[in-house]
């Protein structure tokens, strides 16, 4: 009975020390690790699947608000051409209505011309009562001459009569400059021809003589 009981014992030892027990627990311990390890890839997989459409539709944001932001711009750079060519259609339009009479009144200021050199040409002294003819002829002449310039006023033509006044490049055409007694130098002294504007536009310049320093 003792016997038995002293080779009971060694066997415990034995089974005790043995490397098959020893070795065990690593391996459980390397079991559970990789199960915790396969549940953290599945983890990070899910976040990898949840994150990748995600970034897809930022990517795609981006695109559309970009797209979005150059079509507004070429929008509105549409809309600014639209706008300055409506300006400048009006304005042709207007400036037709206003210098469309331009070589028709060019013409007739010839005829103006014409009727003030005729009254001027009438000597003074002769238009009496006692020359009626003369007096007659010279009162159509004047008649006529006042009503060509109400016309000419109607329509915006107005005359440049600039003798005294300061000479103007845009306005006067100088034939000669000469000293004159009297006059500031720089100022027209004499007008041999009336000037006209066309709604403030010149569109024949007073021909002109413009004093200077002596």
């Amino acid at each position: 009975m003792a016997s038995w009981c002293v080779r009971a014992v060694r066997q415990s030892y034995c089974l005790v020390g043995s490397p098959a027990f020893v070795r065990a627990p690593p391996r459980l311990l390397c079991t559970a690790a990789q199960r915790r390890n396969g549940q953290g890839s599945e983890e990070e997989a899910e976040k990898a699947e949840q994150t990748t459409p995600e970034k897809t539709l930022a990517e795609e944001k981006t695109q559309l608000e970009e797209q979005l932001k150059e079509m507004t711009e070429k929008y509105k750079r549409a809309l600014a051409d639209t706008e300055n060519l409506r300006r400048r259609s009006q304005k042709m339009v207007e400036d037709a209505k206003l210098y469309g009479i331009q070589g028709f009144c060019k013409d007739l200021l010839e005829v103006a011309d014409i009727l003030e050199k005729a009254t001027e040409s009438v000597p003074k002294e002769e238009v009496t009562s006692q020359n009626p003819h003369l007096k007659n002829l010279y009162d159509g002449l004047v008649m006529t001459e006042v009503q060509i310039q109400k016309v000419f006023s109607k329509h915006g033509l107005v005359k440049l009569s600039p003798e005294g006044q300061k000479f103007d490049p845009y306005e006067h055409e100088a034939l000669f400059h000469a000293p004159v007694e009297g006059k500031e130098p720089g100022t027209v002294a004499v007008v041999t021809k009336v000037g006209y504007k066309l709604h403030g536009r010149t569109l024949r310049p007073a021909l002109v003589g413009v004093a200077k320093a002596s």
